[in-house]
């Protein structure tokens, strides 16, 4: 256990709103329960906890012991919202963590929260983290398969387009609805920076994308 972790917890019980926590859990589907607490709010708390902390290793720490003790699901919000601050955003190293992450919350939630994560850190390391999501982009869990796919979202012109072929085209087949929509959200997300390239990937893979991903890409062309 860390203090941070401890200080943190202690402020989620007291913003806790019992009334609104089972209509949380039930949107979520999720077998652990809500606190009652909002994202934005859990994530207002994280900074004001962690107010004037640099230190990369107690940060990181504090997001394990927050993730892998959690009790109720604001706890893993808070811990991603730990991985988020400054001294570890965009750093190799903490992918460790960010693939635990993705690995052990696997629903949307989670994984599409640590996917921004994943966009900063190739913006700062491009070459290393490329090869990386190229191979997550096969790999037999459906959510580290759909993190490489939108792990691009918000890069606009840093886009590497190459790369966003190469994570989507192992998962054209897929009829999983995550993955699917997936798809359609990084090609709409890349759309608002290269409307044309997208109708050319769309019109080139006609016959394998699905309905979903491509009213979803063309959603703000048409």
């Amino acid at each position: 256990m860390t203090a941070l972790a401890d200080s943190i917890r202690l402020a989620l019980r007291d913003a806790a709103d019992p009334a609104i926590a089972p209509g949380q859990q039930a949107y979520m589907k999720s077998a652990m329960p809500f606190l009652g607490v909002k994202v934005p709010e859990a994530r207002r708390l994280v900074r004001a906890s962690a107010r004037g902390r640099t230190d990369a290793g107690e940060l990181r720490a504090s997001a394990l012991d927050l993730w892998r003790r959690a009790t109720h699901r604001e706890e893993r919000y808070a811990a991603a919202a730990l991985m988020a601050l400054p001294p570890l955003r965009g750093r190799l190293e903490e992918m460790p963590v960010h693939e635990e992450m993705i690995r052990t919350g696997a629903w949307w939630d989670h994984v599409d929260e640590v996917a921004h994560r994943l966009a900063e850190t190739l913006d700062a390391h491009p070459a290393e983290l490329s090869p990386v999501m190229r191979a997550w982009s096969r790999d037999d869990d459906l959510w580290i398969r759909r993190a490489s796919i939108i792990s691009q979202l918000g890069r606009r012109g840093e886009t590497d387009a190459e790369l966003l072929v190469a994570v989507i085209s192992p998962n054209l087949g897929d009829d999983g609805f995550f993955i699917r929509k997936a798809i359609g959200w990084a090609l709409r997300e890349y759309a608002r920076t290269a409307p044309e390239w997208v109708l050319a990937f769309v019109a080139a893979h006609e016959a394998e994308l699905s309905g979903l991903s491509r009213r979803e890409a063309l959603k703000h062309l048409r």
